[in-house]
């Protein structure tokens, strides 16, 4: 049968030439058939088009006509899609940036301030305070403006949340350097106390918070759910991969290049330190219990010190000097990331204020083990320093051993002749033991609360532990979270009163 093919094109739009809804069925009303067929998820998410199509007609010998269409170009929707998607990620980064900003801003502001005022409590400490005060009364007055001041901070909120531990990484990049002055019997001494002290605090935290909760008998109940952080993307770690290599070569050739050669060493330092980061948090889970994302990324940061010693033949010790210099008029990666901790602090209190319920529910079992606990880690690590003849500097260092980096540090600053360095290294080796060992500890001692395993584990290893602990149980981090702000909002207040700091030193000897 022979075919002949005169093709006719027209372009034509089309449209039904009636309603869809008006097919429904007579028992149905418009919003339940609407509801029942099309969510309204669904009738939202699919983007209005109108399809153009060519008109194609083939006329057979026979003398029938078919008629077959072929859509040929869509309207221009998707390149709003495109522009609008784009807004919002500008938008996105201009709120973070605006929010952030803000904190640090409020941080600075404080620590100024209290320097000036010669007042020795944690500035940090102080705006939390406020913040969250602020937010109470915003909350009891007009809740709608609280809930707008927690949403306007919510992508700083989380930018901390999500790069958290890195800022606990600088004190063990420099650990060489903090513990080369220590004879090894007392770096032996120390890390008994730092492993049997971490034991001896969850006990006592979890079974406080067992035995309070047996008398309170407070029903558990749902906790506000928790944002996550979003994962690392590949764009992410070529960008910081391409940094790295870049500003490698250029300090090789030009070691001041940026007037110093702390700010020159700063870009691959601080990229080497972030990518040992995205690539351990990438680990498989088994491999992570052993190999803790810290520990990758301070391994990273090393290396590549190492590297760049070698290379510009000046020897790893002045680069560790390089990557914390403790100057703000030259800082180094690690100054960078450590001027941080203080927005983390001023961040505990919008964690504190979306779990305020939940405080509120559970006020004696929080508040009865988190004093118990801090009070005993605090005048047990004395204690014990003294029974195995450490040194009193040193036992002075490590007496915050299971608070938060970021109020570590300012409660040994009430000392005098605390080694710093010592105490954040202390402190964050503290919490990977307990991110490596707490949920096989905890299920050796048969805590099988989530508010006793989330308060045992916040009180004695902090940050680190909270996040190994949440990551497997996540009904634990409301638990986790308060406890982990409250374990060091007392402890500082505790080691403020000159009383509490004299019967320390009493102690230590």
């Amino acid at each position: 049968m022979s075919i002949s093919l005169p093709v006719s094109m027209a372009t034509t739009i089309h449209s039904l030439p009636y309603s869809l809804l008006k097919l429904k069925p007579p028992s149905l009303t418009p919003s339940l058939f609407r509801r029942t067929l099309f969510p309204n998820s669904t009738l939202n998410a699919a983007p209005k088009r109108t399809v153009s199509s060519t008109t194609f007609s083939l006329t057979l010998t026979n003398g029938t006509c078919k008629t077959r269409h072929v859509a040929a170009k869509s309207s221009e929707a998707d390149t709003g899609n495109t522009s609008t998607s784009l807004t919002q990620t500008v938008f996105g980064v201009l709120h973070l940036a605006v929010s952030l900003g803000l904190i640090l801003a409020v941080d600075k502001f404080l620590k100024q301030a209290f320097v000036a005022a010669a007042i020795k409590f944690p500035s940090a400490l102080f705006g939390m305070f406020c913040i969250f005060s602020v937010l109470i009364i915003l909350d009891s007055t007009v809740p709608a403006a609280a809930t707008a001041f927690v949403s306007f901070f919510e992508p700083a909120f989380m930018f901390i949340q999500r790069w958290l531990p890195l800022f606990y990484v600088p004190s063990l990049v420099v650990l060489p350097l903090a513990v080369k002055d220590i004879p090894a019997a007392s770096g032996a001494k120390i890390g008994l106390i730092l492993v049997g002290g971490w034991l001896a605090t969850l006990c006592v935290a979890g079974y406080t918070a067992i035995a309070v909760r047996k008398a309170v008998k407070t029903e558990l109940v749902d906790a506000e759910p928790m944002g996550k952080p979003a994962p690392f993307s590949s764009l992410e770690v070529w960008t910081w991969t391409a940094v790295l290599l870049i500003s490698f070569v250029s300090a090789l050739f030009y070691p001041t290049a940026l007037g110093t050669s702390a700010r020159t060493c700063l870009p691959f330092l601080l990229a080497a330190t972030v990518l040992g980061y995205m690539v351990g948090s990438g680990l498989p889970s088994n491999v992570k219990k052993v190999f803790h994302p810290i520990i990758c990324c301070a391994l990273s940061a090393d290396l590549t010190a190492f590297a760049f010693g070698y290379f510009s033949k000046s020897g790893l010790e002045p680069v560790l000097g390089y990557y914390l210099t403790k100057a703000s008029s030259n800082p180094g990666a690690g100054d960078i990331l450590m001027g941080f901790l203080g927005s983390v602090i001023l961040s505990f209190s919008f964690s504190m204020f979306k779990q305020r319920k939940l405080v509120k529910r559970h006020a004696a079992e929080i508040f009865t083990s988190v004093i118990i606990s801090t009070v005993f880690s605090l005048y047990s690590t004395a204690l014990v320093g003294r029974l195995v003849q450490l040194e009193p500097s040193l036992t002075v260092s490590i007496l915050p051993r299971c608070i938060t980096v970021a109020l570590a540090l300012s409660i040994v600053s009430l000392f005098d002749g605390a080694n710093s360095s010592l105490t954040a290294a202390v402190v964050v080796l503290t919490g990977l033991v307990g991110a490596n060992f707490v949920q096989a500890t905890l299920d050796k001692l048969s805590f099988r609360d989530p508010i006793a395993r989330g308060i045992a584990t916040a009180s004695s290893a902090h940050g680190l532990g909270t996040a190994a602990l949440s990551a497997k149980e996540p009904e634990a981090l409301p638990f986790c979270a308060i406890a982990y702000a409250l374990n060091g909002i007392f402890g500082s207040i505790l080691c403020s009163i000159p009383a509490v700091r004299q019967s320390l030193l009493a102690i230590v000897g």
